[in-house]
């Protein structure tokens, strides 16, 4: 076994490797940019090196830096995680070439594998059912349209290497394909340095299962079953779970099948998923399924599989790339109970989920027992106070829940989420809450386009409770401390003479100010007026979570502060506010004739020049962020008055693009 690790990643992945190796007693090496030099990953580790500036071409992707920081570290191998150059044969190459080992399969399988056009064809050939489309090399722009009228629309383009959703574009009208195809070839040349694309026929009500194998070097290919991701947005994924919904030992029986042929055929080594795309119009059925590709790493959602099987994926790559055998044989391996996931990003639904930033100045989960099996896991890679920048995936955490069937987990998964506290950044963790909600999740009727389907509803913004300003103007006055007892002038709090002791808070939350006032009627009561609405509430205890009483019922709440935000955390759902000082004024003023920056991104593409007349809804700018394509249209009709940027630029949240003319110009 390897004495020493080195761990070509960053974030949740590179703790979650640091955690196996360290239970093994393997020491473990990071590595970081300028931009994650105190990040969690980097703290968890043995040792750490730098390998370059924040950019991911300058550090996470600089292949030789990273086997240069093993060599001077004296590691033996080098676990890839997922992303970055996990699937990059080249790199394998030189890592194996450097006399080091890659926890990985061999260069030779990421090769076969890593153009989906290319591993089409290869699976057609093992005789594995693949899904209709033109997978060919030539990328005229007319042949791929002639392509797509003869596949018959809708139909998906796919960027032919990488995965994660870039790079992909769901055409339903002859007339949108050319701009889809030019947008998705430019994010697959951003994302993976390759703007080839492949044209499938779009299956409706498609379900996303794929199947997890392992093979070691003995020969020994076996499958852990399979998991759903269907629940995705954007085509990417959003909760994953173990075992599939519906799935019958027939389907089963044939899928598991097909992914093992699919492994052998390339001569697999260690951790890989193989993916199928489904017919969920009705029951699966065993002719319902079609190889859509296969990754050759380890996936993100593989936690759902090692809680079904109590296995640790990552102690059996490490111990399959040092030559050991799989210790196990298929009919060992058994499904126990149900395990689902969901992925926690910095991200704001409401606009499309857009990629979020900011400081996680508050961030609380509830109790979690150890990895692999218990009825509550979170894989963290960053903790209270970290950044998230525009650099990364913008991903704060994994949650898993485990339980003995299927229903059970979804309503702990939701109870999970609804205890998960996070102030600093918009994040989706109120709408994954929703989604484990959503009555056709609850019944397993999943597809890939529910979410989209149901966006409206399951982004929803929540109604403002009247406890929350309550217990922010509390928090901003220092009163949610609640009388002890101990002190016997506790009694008198608030009295006066003639009235109750006053005090006046405003407060603004999403723009709206609210001017409170809070009465003082002592013992831990008070009543807060906000325009029309009067709360009285009494406050009951304070360690860490509140307890208050209102209206009769007695509940929990949380409170954050910073120096200018106070973050409610009630019923599930957080809320934020601002004081609002007297001789200030709070927010911005947003002109409806300037296009702004909904994130800090790249400008990767201008559709428009000065002087040109628009459209309400036509593409002005194409902004890069975190490796997605974001199109940014005309508010109205008009005239472009300037234009502030220019391709290649790199602009910050809130940066004014572009100026359309004053309508009475």
């Amino acid at each position: 076994m390897f004495q020493k690790v080195l761990i070509a990643n960053r974030g949740e992945i590179a703790a979650r490797v640091i955690a196996t190796a360290r239970r093994m007693g393997i020491a473990t090496v990071a590595v970081h940019s300028d931009a994650d030099a105190t990040a969690l990953h980097v703290t968890l580790a043995d040792e750490a090196v730098r390998i370059g500036p924040a950019p991911v071409a300058e550090s996470y992707l600089n292949g030789q830096a990273i086997i240069a920081a093993a060599l001077r570290t004296g590691a033996q191998a080098i676990h890839p995680g997922y992303g970055f150059l996990s699937e990059n044969p080249g790199f394998v190459d030189a890592v194996e070439a450097a006399g080091l080992v890659f926890i990985g399969p061999p260069a030779s399988a990421i090769r076969a594998m890593g153009l989906k056009d290319a591993a089409k064809r290869l699976m057609e050939a093992a005789g594995v059912p693949v899904v209709p489309g033109y997978h060919g090399e030539d990328q005229d722009p007319e042949r791929l349209a002639r392509e797509a009228e003869a596949i018959g629309y809708p139909v998906l383009i796919k960027a032919r290497a990488g995965g994660g959703g870039k790079g992909m574009r769901l055409v339903e009208d002859p007339a949108a394909f050319p701009a889809a195809l030019e947008s998705a070839a430019r994010e697959a040349q951003a994302s993976f340095g390759d703007p080839a694309c492949l044209i499938e026929k779009y299956i409706s009500s498609p379900r996303h299962i794929e199947v997890q194998v392992f093979a070691d070097t003995q020969g020994t290919t076996v499958h852990l079953f399979e998991r759903d991701c269907s629940l995705q947005r954007r085509h990417q994924k959003v909760i994953e779970e173990a075992p599939a919904p519906g799935m019958t030992a027939p389907v089963r029986a044939a899928m598991t099948a097909a992914a093992i042929q699919a492994a052998r055929s390339i001569g697999y080594r260690g951790a890989g998923t193989v993916e199928f795309i489904a017919d969920g119009s009705g029951p699966l059925r065993e002719d319902g399924f079609w190889f859509m590709e296969m990754n050759t790493r380890l996936q993100v959602e593989h936690p759902v599989s090692e809680a079904i099987t109590g296995l640790d994926f990552v102690e059996l790559q490490l111990r399959v790339a040092a030559g050991e055998p799989l210790p196990f044989t298929q009919e060992d391996l058994h499904i126990e109970g149900h395990a689902i996931e969901a992925r926690l990003y910095a991200e704001d639904a409401e606009r499309g989920f857009l990629p979020a930033t900011g400081q996680l100045t508050h961030l609380a989960f509830p109790p979690a027992t150890a990895f692999r099996r218990g009825p509550v896991r979170v894989d963290a890679g960053v903790r209270q106070g970290d950044e998230i920048t525009p650099w990364y995936d913008p991903m704060i955490a994994k949650v898993i829940t485990h339980a003995p069937d299927r229903s059970a987990a979804l309503h702990l998964l939701g109870q999970t989420l609804d205890a998960t506290r996070i102030a600093g950044s918009t994040t989706n963790l109120a709408f994954l809450a929703a989604l484990t909600r959503h009555p056709d999740v609850q019944a397993g009727k999943v597809d890939t386009g529910l979410i989209a389907r149901d966006l409206g509803l399951l982004a929803a913004r929540p109604p403002l409770p009247p406890e929350a300003p309550a217990l922010a103007a509390l928090a901003a006055l220092d009163l949610l401390d609640p009388p002890t007892g101990a002190d016997p002038w506790d009694a008198l709090t608030g009295w006066r003479g003639w009235s109750n002791a006053e005090s006046f808070v405003t407060l603004d939350h999403r723009g709206e100010n609210h001017a409170l006032k809070i009465e003082h009627l002592g013992q831990g009561r008070f009543r807060v007026t906000d325009g029309a609405d009067t709360t009285a509430l009494t406050l009951l205890a304070n360690n860490g979570d509140l307890r208050f009483e209102s209206g009769g019922l007695i509940r929990s709440a949380g409170v954050a502060q910073t120096a200018d935000t106070i973050t409610v955390f009630l019923n599930g759902q957080s809320f934020g506010f601002h004081p609002v000082l007297p001789q200030g004024e709070t927010g911005h003023t947003h002109s409806g004739d300037a296009i702004s920056a909904p994130m800090p991104g790249l400008v990767a593409k201008l559709h428009t020049t000065p002087g040109a007349t628009v459209t309400k809804g036509d593409p002005l700018v194409v902004l890069e962020a975190m490796k997605m394509e974001h199109i940014l249209t005309a508010p109205r009709d008009g005239r472009i008055a300037e234009v502030l940027v220019i391709e290649g630029d790199q602009v910050s949240d809130g940066t004014t693009l572009v100026r359309l003319e004053g309508e009475d110009a």
